[in-house]
Protein backbone atom coordinates (compact mmCIF):
# COMPACT_ATOMS: atom_id res chain seq x y z
CA UNK A 1 0.00 0.00 0.00
CA UNK A 2 1.16 3.35 -1.00
CA UNK A 3 2.22 6.06 1.99
CA UNK A 4 -0.26 7.82 0.31
CA UNK A 5 -3.45 5.58 0.65
CA UNK A 6 -2.61 4.50 4.25
CA UNK A 7 -4.51 6.59 7.08
CA UNK A 8 -2.59 8.81 9.34
CA UNK A 9 -2.00 7.82 12.90
CA UNK A 10 -4.45 8.46 15.22
CA UNK A 11 -2.94 10.30 18.53
CA UNK A 12 -3.36 7.74 21.33
CA UNK A 13 -5.63 9.76 24.04
CA UNK A 14 -5.92 9.07 27.38
CA UNK A 15 -9.15 7.83 29.67
CA UNK A 16 -9.99 11.31 30.56
CA UNK A 17 -9.63 12.46 26.65
CA UNK A 18 -12.24 9.89 25.88
CA UNK A 19 -14.89 11.05 28.41
CA UNK A 20 -14.08 14.75 26.65
CA UNK A 21 -14.97 13.12 23.66
CA UNK A 22 -18.03 12.38 24.42
CA UNK A 23 -19.44 15.89 24.72
CA UNK A 24 -18.22 17.18 21.44
CA UNK A 25 -20.03 14.04 19.31
CA UNK A 26 -23.34 14.50 20.82
CA UNK A 27 -22.97 18.12 20.87
CA UNK A 28 -21.48 18.47 17.25
CA UNK A 29 -23.29 15.70 15.22
CA UNK A 30 -22.54 11.88 14.35
CA UNK A 31 -21.98 12.54 10.90
CA UNK A 32 -18.56 14.06 11.83
CA UNK A 33 -15.37 12.40 10.47
CA UNK A 34 -13.51 10.81 13.83
CA UNK A 35 -10.51 13.17 12.99
CA UNK A 36 -12.21 16.13 12.77
CA UNK A 37 -13.74 15.34 16.17
CA UNK A 38 -10.69 14.25 17.54
CA UNK A 39 -9.28 17.84 16.41
CA UNK A 40 -12.09 19.79 17.90
CA UNK A 41 -11.76 17.62 21.16
CA UNK A 42 -8.57 18.34 21.88
CA UNK A 43 -9.03 22.14 21.15
CA UNK A 44 -11.43 21.89 24.28
CA UNK A 45 -9.58 19.65 26.54
CA UNK A 46 -6.64 22.57 25.54
CA UNK A 47 -9.06 25.46 26.93
CA UNK A 48 -8.82 25.53 31.18
CA UNK A 49 -12.63 26.93 31.55
CA UNK A 50 -13.88 23.41 30.08
CA UNK A 51 -12.18 21.99 33.54
CA UNK A 52 -13.00 25.24 35.99
CA UNK A 53 -9.39 25.91 35.92
CA UNK A 54 -7.03 29.04 35.73
CA UNK A 55 -3.63 29.21 34.47
CA UNK A 56 -2.12 27.29 36.62
CA UNK A 57 1.33 27.87 35.85
CA UNK A 58 0.95 31.88 36.64
CA UNK A 59 -1.01 30.75 39.91
CA UNK A 60 1.42 30.27 42.70
CA UNK A 61 -1.39 29.18 44.65
CA UNK A 62 -1.95 26.22 42.64
CA UNK A 63 -0.39 23.24 43.37
CA UNK A 64 0.65 20.93 40.55
CA UNK A 65 0.21 16.59 40.18
CA UNK A 66 2.38 14.38 38.08
CA UNK A 67 -0.59 12.43 37.37
CA UNK A 68 -0.84 12.47 33.67
CA UNK A 69 -0.16 16.07 33.48
CA UNK A 70 -3.01 17.42 35.33
CA UNK A 71 -2.90 20.55 38.24
CA UNK A 72 -5.22 20.87 41.30
CA UNK A 73 -6.21 24.18 43.06
CA UNK A 74 -4.37 24.94 46.41
CA UNK A 75 -5.87 23.12 49.21
CA UNK A 76 -6.50 26.82 50.61
CA UNK A 77 -8.83 26.85 47.62
CA UNK A 78 -11.16 24.02 48.44
CA UNK A 79 -10.68 24.10 52.28
CA UNK A 80 -13.33 25.77 54.59
CA UNK A 81 -12.41 28.67 56.33
CA UNK A 82 -12.40 28.61 59.61
CA UNK A 83 -13.57 31.83 60.44
CA UNK A 84 -16.95 31.47 60.31
CA UNK A 85 -17.00 28.27 62.29
CA UNK A 86 -15.47 30.08 65.08
CA UNK A 87 -17.28 33.06 64.76
CA UNK A 88 -20.75 32.05 64.96
CA UNK A 89 -22.22 30.99 68.32
CA UNK A 90 -23.27 27.40 69.14
CA UNK A 91 -27.28 27.74 68.32
CA UNK A 92 -30.29 27.31 70.94
CA UNK A 93 -31.86 24.06 71.07
CA UNK A 94 -35.77 24.59 70.30
CA UNK A 95 -35.88 24.03 74.61
CA UNK A 96 -33.95 26.73 75.05
CA UNK A 97 -35.35 29.33 72.53
CA UNK A 98 -39.07 28.04 73.73
CA UNK A 99 -37.85 29.29 77.13
CA UNK A 100 -36.73 32.64 75.75
CA UNK A 101 -39.94 33.49 73.80
CA UNK A 102 -41.92 32.63 77.00
CA UNK A 103 -39.34 34.64 79.79
CA UNK A 104 -39.96 37.51 76.95
CA UNK A 105 -43.49 37.25 76.26
CA UNK A 106 -43.72 37.08 80.15
CA UNK A 107 -41.76 40.47 80.72
CA UNK A 108 -43.45 42.34 77.86
CA UNK A 109 -47.04 42.03 79.80
CA UNK A 110 -44.92 43.15 83.33
CA UNK A 111 -47.41 46.53 83.12
CA UNK A 112 -50.40 44.56 81.90
CA UNK A 113 -50.08 42.11 84.95
CA UNK A 114 -50.25 45.44 87.12
CA UNK A 115 -53.41 46.90 85.88
CA UNK A 116 -55.02 43.95 85.95
CA UNK A 117 -54.29 43.55 89.99
CA UNK A 118 -55.35 47.15 90.41
CA UNK A 119 -58.45 46.47 88.29
CA UNK A 120 -59.42 43.35 90.67
CA UNK A 121 -58.74 45.35 93.67
CA UNK A 122 -60.50 48.34 92.74
CA UNK A 123 -63.76 46.08 91.66
CA UNK A 124 -63.20 44.35 94.99
CA UNK A 125 -63.68 47.16 97.00
CA UNK A 126 -66.70 48.30 94.75
CA UNK A 127 -68.49 44.70 95.57
CA UNK A 128 -68.09 45.04 99.06
CA UNK A 129 -69.50 49.04 99.65
CA UNK A 130 -72.89 47.79 97.22
CA UNK A 131 -72.89 44.95 99.67
CA UNK A 132 -72.99 47.18 102.38
CA UNK A 133 -75.13 49.84 100.43
CA UNK A 134 -77.69 46.79 99.78
CA UNK A 135 -77.85 45.94 103.80
CA UNK A 136 -78.77 49.24 105.04
CA UNK A 137 -80.97 49.85 102.46
CA UNK A 138 -82.70 47.12 103.22
CA UNK A 139 -82.71 47.53 107.31
CA UNK A 140 -81.01 44.63 108.02
CA UNK A 141 -77.94 44.37 110.36
CA UNK A 142 -74.56 44.89 108.98
CA UNK A 143 -71.91 42.70 110.36
CA UNK A 144 -68.67 44.19 110.99
CA UNK A 145 -65.86 41.75 110.87
CA UNK A 146 -63.54 42.03 113.95
CA UNK A 147 -61.07 44.20 114.41
CA UNK A 148 -57.24 41.90 114.46
CA UNK A 149 -55.31 42.43 117.39
CA UNK A 150 -52.98 44.72 117.65
CA UNK A 151 -49.35 43.78 116.43
CA UNK A 152 -46.82 44.13 118.95
CA UNK A 153 -44.01 46.12 117.50
CA UNK A 154 -41.31 44.69 116.33
CA UNK A 155 -38.47 44.35 118.30
CA UNK A 156 -34.52 44.67 117.32
CA UNK A 157 -31.81 42.49 118.54
CA UNK A 158 -28.69 43.06 118.59
CA UNK A 159 -27.52 39.26 116.33
CA UNK A 160 -26.83 39.58 112.18
CA UNK A 161 -28.07 37.09 110.35
CA UNK A 162 -25.83 37.63 106.94
CA UNK A 163 -26.29 35.45 103.47
CA UNK A 164 -23.22 35.33 101.57
CA UNK A 165 -24.05 35.68 98.00
CA UNK A 166 -20.32 34.94 97.02
CA UNK A 167 -21.23 32.39 94.63
CA UNK A 168 -22.73 34.28 91.63
CA UNK A 169 -20.42 32.57 88.95
CA UNK A 170 -21.49 28.95 90.24
CA UNK A 171 -25.53 29.63 89.84
CA UNK A 172 -27.12 28.82 86.35
CA UNK A 173 -30.17 31.44 85.56
CA UNK A 174 -33.05 29.70 87.06
CA UNK A 175 -31.01 29.07 90.28
CA UNK A 176 -29.98 32.70 90.70
CA UNK A 177 -33.70 33.81 89.97
CA UNK A 178 -34.67 30.87 92.88
CA UNK A 179 -32.00 32.33 95.13
CA UNK A 180 -33.40 36.13 94.21
CA UNK A 181 -36.35 34.72 95.71
CA UNK A 182 -35.72 33.34 98.62
CA UNK A 183 -33.64 36.64 100.01
CA UNK A 184 -36.94 38.14 99.10
CA UNK A 185 -39.15 35.89 101.32
CA UNK A 186 -36.10 36.61 103.74
CA UNK A 187 -36.40 39.87 103.76
CA UNK A 188 -40.56 39.68 104.77
CA UNK A 189 -40.10 37.09 107.12
CA UNK A 190 -37.53 39.37 109.30
CA UNK A 191 -39.59 42.26 108.44
CA UNK A 192 -42.97 40.48 109.78
CA UNK A 193 -41.18 39.28 113.29
CA UNK A 194 -42.09 39.94 116.28
CA UNK A 195 -37.83 40.18 117.03
CA UNK A 196 -35.68 41.37 113.64
CA UNK A 197 -32.37 40.51 113.02
CA UNK A 198 -29.90 42.55 111.61
CA UNK A 199 -30.42 40.99 107.95
CA UNK A 200 -27.82 41.38 105.76
CA UNK A 201 -26.47 40.13 102.44
CA UNK A 202 -22.82 40.14 101.48
CA UNK A 203 -20.82 39.99 98.29
CA UNK A 204 -24.07 41.35 96.16
CA UNK A 205 -22.22 41.66 92.86
CA UNK A 206 -22.65 40.08 89.27
CA UNK A 207 -25.48 38.74 87.54
CA UNK A 208 -28.05 38.40 90.74
CA UNK A 209 -27.39 42.42 91.63
CA UNK A 210 -28.12 43.45 87.64
CA UNK A 211 -31.20 40.94 88.11
CA UNK A 212 -32.50 42.98 91.51
CA UNK A 213 -31.71 46.36 89.55
CA UNK A 214 -32.96 45.25 86.31
CA UNK A 215 -36.10 42.77 86.45
CA UNK A 216 -36.83 43.49 89.71
CA UNK A 217 -36.67 46.94 89.71
CA UNK A 218 -34.36 47.99 92.45
CA UNK A 219 -37.20 47.61 94.89
CA UNK A 220 -34.77 46.12 97.64
CA UNK A 221 -33.31 49.27 97.96
CA UNK A 222 -35.98 50.23 99.68
CA UNK A 223 -35.97 47.48 102.01
CA UNK A 224 -36.07 49.02 105.80
CA UNK A 225 -33.58 46.84 108.34
CA UNK A 226 -31.82 44.85 105.30
CA UNK A 227 -28.71 45.63 104.16
CA UNK A 228 -27.07 44.92 100.78
CA UNK A 229 -22.95 45.01 100.88
CA UNK A 230 -20.59 44.35 98.31
CA UNK A 231 -17.76 43.01 100.63
CA UNK A 232 -17.76 39.69 101.29
CA UNK A 233 -18.44 37.86 104.45
CA UNK A 234 -15.33 38.29 106.58
CA UNK A 235 -15.47 42.10 106.04
CA UNK A 236 -18.94 42.78 106.67
CA UNK A 237 -18.73 40.34 109.72
CA UNK A 238 -16.77 42.72 111.10
CA UNK A 239 -19.06 45.90 110.48
CA UNK A 240 -21.89 43.87 111.74
CA UNK A 241 -20.13 44.64 115.54
CA UNK A 242 -20.23 48.20 114.90
CA UNK A 243 -23.74 48.69 114.33
CA UNK A 244 -25.08 46.06 116.69
CA UNK A 245 -23.32 48.27 119.28
CA UNK A 246 -24.52 51.64 118.46
CA UNK A 247 -27.53 53.05 119.56
CA UNK A 248 -30.41 51.55 118.14
CA UNK A 249 -28.59 48.41 117.77
CA UNK A 250 -31.08 46.27 119.58
CA UNK A 251 -32.53 45.35 122.81
CA UNK A 252 -31.78 42.02 124.66
CA UNK A 253 -35.71 40.94 124.56
CA UNK A 254 -37.33 37.74 123.75
CA UNK A 255 -35.28 34.77 123.63
CA UNK A 256 -31.79 37.17 124.87
CA UNK A 257 -33.81 38.30 127.97
CA UNK A 258 -31.88 36.36 129.86
CA UNK A 259 -28.89 38.39 129.43
CA UNK A 260 -30.68 41.59 130.02
CA UNK A 261 -28.42 42.09 133.52
CA UNK A 262 -25.32 40.71 132.31
CA UNK A 263 -22.72 43.13 131.18
CA UNK A 264 -23.07 44.78 128.05
CA UNK A 265 -19.50 44.95 126.87
CA UNK A 266 -18.50 41.59 127.82
CA UNK A 267 -21.34 40.56 125.86
CA UNK A 268 -20.19 42.35 122.71
CA UNK A 269 -16.34 40.84 123.46
CA UNK A 270 -18.01 37.20 123.56
CA UNK A 271 -19.97 37.63 120.51
CA UNK A 272 -19.08 34.90 117.75
CA UNK A 273 -19.30 34.63 113.91
CA UNK A 274 -20.66 31.26 113.14
CA UNK A 275 -20.95 30.15 109.38
CA UNK A 276 -23.43 27.44 109.09
CA UNK A 277 -22.20 24.19 107.21
CA UNK A 278 -23.54 20.91 107.37
CA UNK A 279 -19.72 19.76 107.24
CA UNK A 280 -19.17 21.42 111.08
CA UNK A 281 -18.60 18.48 113.51
CA UNK A 282 -19.80 21.18 116.14
CA UNK A 283 -23.47 21.70 116.89
CA UNK A 284 -25.00 25.12 117.46
CA UNK A 285 -27.04 25.37 120.74
CA UNK A 286 -28.11 28.53 120.74
CA UNK A 287 -27.94 32.27 119.25
CA UNK A 288 -25.99 34.91 121.13
CA UNK A 289 -26.54 38.42 121.19
CA UNK A 290 -23.67 40.39 119.44
CA UNK A 291 -22.96 37.74 117.01
CA UNK A 292 -23.14 36.95 113.41
CA UNK A 293 -24.55 34.17 111.50
CA UNK A 294 -23.83 33.47 108.05
CA UNK A 295 -26.11 31.46 105.49
CA UNK A 296 -24.38 30.28 102.32
CA UNK A 297 -26.61 32.12 99.78
CA UNK A 298 -25.61 29.09 97.25
CA UNK A 299 -28.59 27.15 94.56
CA UNK A 300 -26.58 24.75 92.94
CA UNK A 301 -28.41 21.88 93.27
CA UNK A 302 -25.87 20.05 95.31
CA UNK A 303 -23.16 20.07 92.73
CA UNK A 304 -20.56 22.15 95.04
CA UNK A 305 -21.15 20.06 98.02
CA UNK A 306 -19.01 21.36 101.17
CA UNK A 307 -17.83 24.57 99.60
CA UNK A 308 -19.38 26.65 102.49
CA UNK A 309 -17.17 24.86 104.82
CA UNK A 310 -13.97 25.00 102.58
CA UNK A 311 -14.74 29.18 102.42
CA UNK A 312 -15.04 29.50 106.21
CA UNK A 313 -12.42 27.13 107.50
CA UNK A 314 -9.92 28.88 104.83
CA UNK A 315 -10.82 32.13 106.73
CA UNK A 316 -10.17 30.85 109.99
CA UNK A 317 -14.09 31.19 110.72
CA UNK A 318 -15.75 28.41 113.36
CA UNK A 319 -18.43 26.63 111.70
CA UNK A 320 -21.38 24.56 113.06
CA UNK A 321 -24.91 22.87 111.76
CA UNK A 322 -28.63 23.42 113.28
CA UNK A 323 -29.56 20.72 115.37
CA UNK A 324 -32.06 19.56 112.85
CA UNK A 325 -31.63 15.45 113.72
CA UNK A 326 -31.92 16.08 117.19
CA UNK A 327 -35.21 17.32 117.59
CA UNK A 328 -36.95 16.26 113.66
CA UNK A 329 -37.14 12.36 112.80
CA UNK A 330 -37.92 13.38 108.86
CA UNK A 331 -39.42 11.08 106.31
CA UNK A 332 -37.10 12.86 104.00
CA UNK A 333 -33.87 14.85 103.21
CA UNK A 334 -33.47 17.37 106.00
CA UNK A 335 -32.55 20.05 103.23
CA UNK A 336 -33.45 23.53 103.88
CA UNK A 337 -33.86 26.84 101.25
CA UNK A 338 -32.09 30.05 102.73
CA UNK A 339 -35.25 31.87 103.76
CA UNK A 340 -36.30 28.43 105.42
CA UNK A 341 -32.93 28.90 107.38
CA UNK A 342 -33.26 32.51 108.57
CA UNK A 343 -36.99 32.10 109.73
CA UNK A 344 -35.97 29.27 111.95
CA UNK A 345 -33.48 31.43 113.54
CA UNK A 346 -36.27 34.13 113.43
CA UNK A 347 -38.98 32.00 115.57
CA UNK A 348 -35.82 30.41 117.82
CA UNK A 349 -35.07 34.15 118.88
CA UNK A 350 -38.68 34.07 119.81
CA UNK A 351 -39.64 31.14 121.70
CA UNK A 352 -35.36 29.93 122.44
CA UNK A 353 -36.56 25.88 121.61
CA UNK A 354 -35.45 24.50 118.47
CA UNK A 355 -37.96 22.03 118.47
CA UNK A 356 -40.89 24.49 118.53
CA UNK A 357 -39.08 26.78 115.45
CA UNK A 358 -38.37 23.50 113.66
CA UNK A 359 -42.38 22.64 113.47
CA UNK A 360 -42.96 25.97 113.10
CA UNK A 361 -41.21 26.48 109.83
CA UNK A 362 -40.30 23.30 108.20
CA UNK A 363 -42.81 22.44 105.01
CA UNK A 364 -45.10 19.16 106.28
CA UNK A 365 -44.47 17.86 103.06
CA UNK A 366 -41.08 16.88 104.12
CA UNK A 367 -42.70 14.35 107.37
CA UNK A 368 -41.02 16.27 110.19
CA UNK A 369 -41.94 14.74 113.44
CA UNK A 370 -40.84 16.22 116.71
CA UNK A 371 -38.82 13.19 118.73
CA UNK A 372 -39.67 12.71 122.00
CA UNK A 373 -38.18 14.95 124.38
CA UNK A 374 -35.57 16.56 122.00
CA UNK A 375 -33.33 13.99 122.47
CA UNK A 376 -30.65 13.30 119.59
CA UNK A 377 -30.07 9.90 117.70
CA UNK A 378 -27.19 8.34 117.24
CA UNK A 379 -26.30 8.44 113.75
CA UNK A 380 -28.63 10.72 112.42
CA UNK A 381 -27.62 12.08 108.84
CA UNK A 382 -28.64 14.30 106.34
CA UNK A 383 -27.72 15.69 102.85
CA UNK A 384 -26.77 19.44 102.00
CA UNK A 385 -27.81 20.42 98.85
CA UNK A 386 -30.73 21.96 96.87
CA UNK A 387 -34.25 20.41 96.18
CA UNK A 388 -35.55 20.74 92.67
CA UNK A 389 -39.30 21.81 94.15
CA UNK A 390 -38.25 24.21 96.66
CA UNK A 391 -34.92 25.36 94.85
CA UNK A 392 -33.58 25.28 98.04
CA UNK A 393 -29.68 26.33 98.11
CA UNK A 394 -27.39 23.93 100.02
CA UNK A 395 -27.14 26.27 103.11
CA UNK A 396 -25.49 23.72 104.60
CA UNK A 397 -27.29 24.09 108.43
CA UNK A 398 -28.51 20.49 108.37
CA UNK A 399 -27.54 18.11 111.52
CA UNK A 400 -25.59 14.95 109.71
Amino acid sequence: MDDSERPSKMRKISHDDAEILEVPKAILGADRSDEQTIQEANAINQNPAVHGQHDVGNDPDSVEADLDGESFPAPLDTAPSLEGVTSEANPMSKNQLKKLRKKQEWESKRDDRKTIRKEKLIAKRLRKKDAYDKAIAEGGSVVTPERKETKQRAVQLPVTILIDCDFDELMRDNERISLGGQITRSYSDNKGSTYRAHLTVCSFLGKLRARFDGIMGGVYKNYRGTRFLEQDFVDVAEQAKVWMGDVGGGELKGAFEKYADSDHDLLRDQGEVVYLSSEAEETLNELKPYSTYIIGGLVDKNREKGICYKRATQRGLRTAKLPIGDYLEMSSRKVLATNHVNEIMLKWLECGDWGDAFMKVIPRRKGGKLRSGGQPSEGSECESGAETSDAAAPVAIVAE
